[in-house]
């Protein structure tokens, strides 16, 4: 192995990696974590007792806890009369399309649940793996919901079953001789006050040992598989010996059981008629001659039998729906009665009513919790031996097994029990038995003890479950208000988590109907389910590369047909719980974004946006955009210092202004250097412009490069930022600072180069000047003007950035107004009216001002200037002088341009070399012709430059900036000048035929510059930003310092200027 010992340290041996891989916790994420600080809180402790491996099969661990949990209350309580209102034809679409939506979400679970280990947690870490820590934990909140939910439904069934048909006389609020409404809410209040004892008492249970529920769970599996079995028991009876459960009918209306004794309106005693029971409810008195009601006179009473048996051929008669509103009577078809269709319903409290309005829908949401409970298997997913063989073939199995139960009962029922029965939710008909106990043999209360020890079983399970899954999540990190949820006992028990469990769970309690808890948590559990087929369908879909599930019978088609009757079973259940419920979850997905949450997980919503960045970018290169979507796409350049920290922040919250988070932002900077000795150096910067575009709320990306010198690395990133169409149109680069000075000289030399490439590769540009004094993104300016300098047309940049400004909180109070140059064969007043048109088109509102500017006599000052210009750029090219004479030089020709050479008793500076320029001089001896030369010239200029005439802003010179030589006269006599003055003025006069030597373009250049500058000082000065198209570089390398110095001069006396080139094309338009 020595030809790989370097790599030992990052890369291990295969023997070491697959132990670890071994020795695999099934652990959630945190739990490991969390007992290892409990284990270092311990110290010196004996250690714990060694954790078991986990021995759980399919049968015990997979099968029968689904089994358990997806058979419950709604199979005992609603199931009948879910048959009787619906029809079996209705029943069996309902059941189908429940059971065919946990089927299709069985084979997604199976794929993903195989798709490598599967930690403790099931489902949520699923779902939260492969669809990422929002999407995860917006759907683990709703399945914690769901179950909590479920819980309450359970509790809400065992009460039901204890107070209907097992104990009634344990009602606290009687509802004994109470009828309508007044008996229904004595029942509710029943249901809460005994639900939320029961509540306290199981979760008193969970707290104090979970051990115990988990070890009753086989018994009350068995009292469910049992209660089953004693159903299908009596259906086979009735076959052979049909039970008697007479109904007594009145017409063909359902009569009460407690309102007769006897199913007959008079009975024979020797020889004798008297009157029954029956007689009194509807009659005024005992005696046959008594005023009876009218419908009761007219029609006839009969008996028949609820449950006629399999072979009785009642299942036509059941074959269709029968839907009630709420206090409606239960009738039996087929029976002719005597009524008349205008008089009122009398004496209704005799009749069985219906209790609720029912609907299809109604039934959707009443009946799906019953097919919930296909996590089971999941969830224990730490506990088993084998999780990618035991889950699949167990949870396919369960819900095979409770999918041919449930449809065999909807046509058994409907096959053996009477409709009106069935219709009866509460049995009070049937002497209020419960109605799928009538049918159960050898004794209805096998049924009824059997379903309360399995609700109550549920219920349990619930309040064990809910806890986990919420501890899951808070441990997980990634909703930040609920990490107090993941701490709990010494052993990791959730206590908090299960105190607010109960406290969710008590809300279903207080809601105190089954009918209405049913449709909430399916609701949840639908979600969950939903995001579980979109998670296959997703990893299918995008092919990544870690998609190697072994269960190979699934498909995405299969996954999404699973996904699209989620979404339709909720909105069919109940649109408004649907809507709420999926708030919720928008509102957590939302918030665990805006939290940001860093996590990981390799998720699926990463590659899908990925593909559909892809996809997109591969549209963007279909052709350029069109000028109605054209905005600036910018790419920042910034410089960094040698701690890799950016120099111009400001830059970045003009990018924030300019931007507000629209488009494409790249912020680049180089680096100089090689890649390996450098790459160090790269990743602080990178580091260093993510926090500044962080802190500055810039949206983009930022890019470094790493090049032998900073003007490649520039050119590289205006040639390759940016990706496929999605590249920058527009570049902005800061004003290269003290660009005069020696140190500067090759800043301001790569920034003509930025302008050039820009040039030729169509981008826009901008430069703003003096970037420090703009405002940052937290100042606000509550007045002031942007003023626009449109002087040359750049296809629009000069309208849409101000605009663009506007958008922004810092600019918003400002107002635009947009100045052109009129020359002297221009109408300004047609070219104001044409503005005013062209933006009333462009749906700009700015004030508009059209400033004449006529080419005047070029001053002497003017031409002074230039002649200083070129000069200087002479010197620096042919001399060779060294820094502090360099320096020297620079500054005395930067102070004569300002106006500062009247100095007293001022002299002729002579420069005095020094012994290492006479050394670079004898060192080159093919140049020292031309620097001896040159050592006139310089005294030359010295000589000049003492007496430059009087700059425009001098406090000295005349309105109008432009001084002529009669002003300069004048100005020195009035000064009273010494003889030395006169003479330098001499030598000024001697000069003017030099002036003839000048390059013309320069000095007209020269003269455009400070007139332009003279105007937009009058008209701008005051303003809080001004904008200006930039003038083209030259196109030689000759004088680049002369397109600086005009630069200089045009912008000189601004405070903020954004020098502005467009990019050759159009980038706004008048139509829509």
């Amino acid at each position: 192995m020595a030809l790989f010992e370097e790599e030992m340290d990052t890369s291990p041996m295969v023997s070491s990696l697959l132990s670890s891989l071994a020795n695999y916790s099934n652990l959630p994420t945190g739990s490991k974590e969390h007992e290892e600080a409990e284990n270092v809180e311990e110290g010196a402790r004996p250690s714990k007792k060694p954790v078991t491996a986990p021995q759980l099969g399919t049968l015990m661990g997979v099968y029968l806890p689904c089994i358990q949990n997806i058979f419950g209350v709604i199979l005992f309580l609603r199931m009948t009369w879910m048959v009787g209102v619906g029809g079996v034809f209705g029943s069996f679409i309902i059941v189908f399309m429940c059971c065919s939506t946990t089927m299709l979400t069985a084979i997604s679970m199976s794929a993903i649940a195989t798709n490598g280990v599967v930690p403790a947690g099931g489902s949520y870490y699923m779902i939260s793996r492969s669809l990422g820590p929002e999407f995860g934990g917006a759907v683990g909140i709703c399945f914690y919901l769901g179950t909590t939910f479920a819980g309450a439904m359970y509790i809400l069934g065992c009460i039901e079953i204890l107070l209907i048909y097992i104990i009634p006389q344990a009602a606290i609020f009687k509802i004994e001789g109470l009828e309508g409404p007044e008996a229904e809410v004595a029942l509710l209040n029943n249901m809460r006050v005994y639900g939320t004892i029961v509540l306290s008492f199981m979760s008193l249970v969970v707290f104090v040992g979970v051990k115990y529920v988990n070890k009753l769970a086989l018994v009350f599996l068995a009292c469910v598989i049992l209660s089953i079995l004693s159903v299908y028991a009596g259906v086979i009876k009735t076959a052979i010996d049909p039970p008697v459960f007479p109904v007594c009918l009145l017409g063909n209306r359902t009569l009460l059981s407690k309102s007769y004794d006897i199913c007959a309106k008079v009975i024979e005693i020797d020889n004798d008629t008297v009157t029954t029971k029956l007689w009194r409810s509807f009659c005024d008195s005992d005696s046959l001659n008594a005023t009876c009601d009218d419908y009761f006179i007219n029609n006839n009473v009969t008996e028949i039998q609820g449950i006629p048996g399999v072979t009785s051929g009642i299942l036509a008669e059941n074959l269709f729906g029968n839907y009630l509103e709420k206090g409606m009577l239960l009738e039996k078809r087929g029976i002719a009665v005597d009524v008349d269709p205008d008089s009122p319903t009398t004496n209704s409290n005799r009749y069985v009513l219906a209790d609720i309005t029912s609907f299809f829908t109604l039934l959707v949401g009443i009946y799906f919790p019953s097919v919930t409970g296909i996590m089971a298997g999941s969830n224990r997913s730490g506990d088993l031996r084998d999780a990618q063989k035991s889950i699949p073939i167990g949870t396919i199995a369960a819900i095979t097994t409770t999918s041919t139960v449930y449809i065999s009962c909807v046509v058994l029922f409907g096959a053996c029990i009477e409709g009106v029965v069935l219709r009866d939710k509460f049995g009070e008909g049937v002497n209020g038995n419960l109605v799928i106990g009538t049918l159960a043999w050898p004794s209805p209360w096998v049924i009824v003890v059997g379903s309360f020890f399995s609700t109550c079983g549920a219920g349990l399970q619930s309040l064990t479950g809910a806890p986990r899954l919420l501890q899951a999540i808070s441990r997980d990190g990634i909703i930040p208000f609920l990490r107090v949820f993941g701490h709990g006992k010494a052993n990791g028990e959730p206590t908090w988590a299960l105190l607010l469990t109960t406290s969710i769970c008590e809300i279903g309690i207080l809601i105190a109907s089954l009918d209405a808890v049913a449709p909430i948590l399916s609701m949840f559990f639908l979600m969950c389910y939903m995001f579980v087929n979109l998670a296959c369908a997703l990893q299918t879909l995008l092919r990544t590369p870690n998609w190697r599930p072994r269960f190979k019978f699934y498909h995405w088609a299969l996954s999404f047909l699973g996904m699209s009757l989620c979404l339709s079973l909720m909105f069919i259940c109940s649109w408004h719980y649907a809507i709420v419920a999926m708030g919720i979850a928008t509102c957590i997905y939302k918030y665990i974004e805006f939290c940001g949450a860093e996590k990981e997980w390799g998720d699926g919503i990463r590659g899908i946006s990925l593909s559909a960045a892809r996809f997109a970018l591969m549209r963007l290169e279909e052709g350029p955009p069109h000028t109605k979507n054209w905005r600036p796409q910018l790419l920042v350049l910034v410089s960094v210092d040698a701690e890799q920290n950016v120099e111009q922040p400001r830059l970045l919250s003009l990018t924030n202004q300019l931007k507000a988070g629209k488009g494409l932002t790249i912020v680049g900077t180089s680096v100089q250097g090689t890649f390996l000795d450098n790459y160090t150096e790269a990743q602080r910067a990178d580091q260093s412009l993510r926090k500044l575009m962080e802190t500055e709320k810039v949206k983009g990306f930022s890019q470094v490069v790493i090049s032998s010198n900073l003007r490649d690395g520039t050119s590289h990133l205006i040639q390759v930022g940016g990706l496929g169409g999605l590249k920058h149109n527009t570049v902005m680069v800061s004003w290269p600072r003290n660009w005069k000075q020696p140190d500067y000289h090759q800043q301001f030399r790569n920034f003509i180069e930025v302008v050039r490439e820009t040039t030729v590769a169509s981008m826009a540009l901008l430069v703003p000047k003096n970037i420090a004094s703009y405002p940052s993104n937290g100042e606000r300016f509550t007045e002031g003007h942007i003023d626009v300098w449109w002087i040359v047309h750049d296809g629009g940049m000069l309208m849409l950035l101000p605009f663009l400004l506007r958008q922004h909180k810092v600019w918003r109070k400002c107002k635009m107004r947009i100045f052109t140059v009129a020359q002297l064969d221009d109408n300004s007043i047609q070219m104001k009216k044409d503005l005013i048109t062209f933006l009333y088109h462009l749906r700009i509102d700015a004030v508009v001002e059209v400033v004449e500017m006529h080419d005047g006599d070029i001053s002497a000052y003017t031409y002074e200037k230039t002649l200083i210009m070129e000069q200087r750029s002479q010197i620096l090219k042919q001399m060779h002088l060294t820094k502090n004479e360099k320096e020297r030089e620079i500054q005395s020709i930067t102070d004569s341009s300002r106006g500062s050479i009247r100095r007293k008793n001022s002299t002729a500076v002579r420069p005095h070399h020094s012994a290492e320029e006479g050394a670079s001089v004898a060192e080159r001896p093919e140049e020292e012709s031309v620097a001896v030369s040159n050592i006139k010239q310089v005294q030359l200029i010295h000589s000049k430059n003492t007496s430059t005439p009087t700059s425009p802003t001098s406090p000295t010179a005349p309105a109008g900036g432009a001084a002529t030589w009669t002003d300069i006269k004048c100005a020195d006599k009035g000064r009273n000048m010494t003889a030395t003055n006169l003479e330098t003025g001499k030598d000024l006069f001697n000069m003017k035929p030099e002036w003839e030597h000048l390059n013309q373009t320069d000095v007209r250049r020269m003269h455009t510059a400070m007139r332009l500058n003279e105007v937009i000082m009058k008209k701008s000065k005051e303003a809080k930003l001004v904008l200006l198209n930039m003038p083209g570089p030259p196109k030689n390398r000759v004088g680049i310092e002369n397109y600086m110095e005009f630069l200089e001069v045009l912008t000189e006396g601004l405070n903020r200027v954004l020098l502005v080139r467009g990019g050759g094309r159009e980038v706004i338009t008048i139509y829509s």
